[in-house]
């Protein structure tokens, strides 16, 4: 169904995308936070930080290689993709950016932190 020059079916699928996300994103057994909030206790797998973070950042990476291909299409004139697919594409991967950015900069903040506590 179109409401306008919005197709609603494109919002609910990208809605589901999120929900799926966040699902991957909570570890099994814990509640997510708009739930009833973390739960507290030892992890049943605990995941190391190390290869969490580094599939973080290899999927924000992907993504912002795939917004970069799908965006050459369009100006190249491939018919299968359209302006809205592609400025979508950069958009996501452009939050996925900054929201990355913004990790690392609490993670050196919180580092420096505890450099400078006192012993």
């Amino acid at each position: 169904m179109s409401v306008g020059m919005i197709d609603t079916s494109r919002i609910e699928a990208m809605v589901a995308q999120l929900k799926a996300a966040a699902a991957r994103a909570t570890p099994a057994g814990a509640s997510p936070v708009g739930e009833g909030g973390l739960q507290a206790g030892p992890a049943a797998g605990a995941v190391d930080f190390q290869s969490a973070l580094k599939s973080s950042l290899d999927q924000v990476n992907q993504g912002q290689l795939q917004s970069q291909k799908l965006a050459e299409r369009f100006e190249m004139g491939d018919s299968s993709v359209s302006l809205s697919d592609a400025m979508i594409a950069l958009q996501k991967s452009s939050i996925a950016f900054q929201a990355t950015v913004q990790v690392r900069n609490k993670l050196v903040s919180a580092y420096q932190e505890i450099m400078n506590m006192p012993i």
